[in-house]
């Protein structure tokens, strides 16, 4: 029997129910997903690497078909390094599909046995980000709604010396 692998890549600084929304919903369609950290994701994290693989651990459980990694370099390298085929990435809103068409057409032409699966959030997680819940954070806001408990003790540690 052929294990149908896929791999969910984001920074998830940090992750948000969005993210379990996809991070659920691809569990339905996929027989393992690998949460995949980046590295070198071009962004001012607040949360290291390894916070943010402890976190998305904390939220996930022990699920023997969940897998969190990071890595490094070329998504698609990653991918096929561990004997995937598909990437599977979120959509909030037409702005997300642009970007994300022309990522997923890049990394077709760089390996092309490897496809981009695009799933809709769900309508209550449409507007949510990470940067949005970080700044809800920093100015003290209520972020509960957005992420588990978890990741709010979290932010809420990492904001409190800010607003001291």
């Amino acid at each position: 029997m052929k294990t149908h692998i896929a791999v969910y890549p984001g920074s998830f600084d940090p992750i948000t129910y969005g993210h379990l929304d996809i991070i659920n919903r691809g569990l339905e369609v996929f027989d393992e997903l690998v949460i995949a950290v980046a590295r070198n994701s071009g962004k001012n994290a607040l949360f290291s690497t390894e916070e943010r693989i402890e976190l998305i651990r904390s939220v996930v459980g022990d699920n023997p078909r969940l897998k969190v990694d990071t890595f490094e370099g070329l998504l698609v390298d990653y991918v096929c390094s561990i004997g995937a085929r598909v990437i599977l990435r979120g959509l909030r809103a037409v702005s997300d599909f642009e970007y994300e068409f022309q990522i997923a057409q890049m990394n077709h032409a760089v390996r092309d046995q490897v496809e981009t699966l695009f799933m809709m959030t769900s309508v209550p997680y449409g507007y949510l980000s990470s940067s949005i819940v970080k700044e809800v954070a920093s100015l003290g806001g209520d972020v509960e709604a957005f992420v588990p408990e978890p990741v709010k003790l979290a932010l809420m540690r990492k904001f409190a010396g800010a607003r001291s």
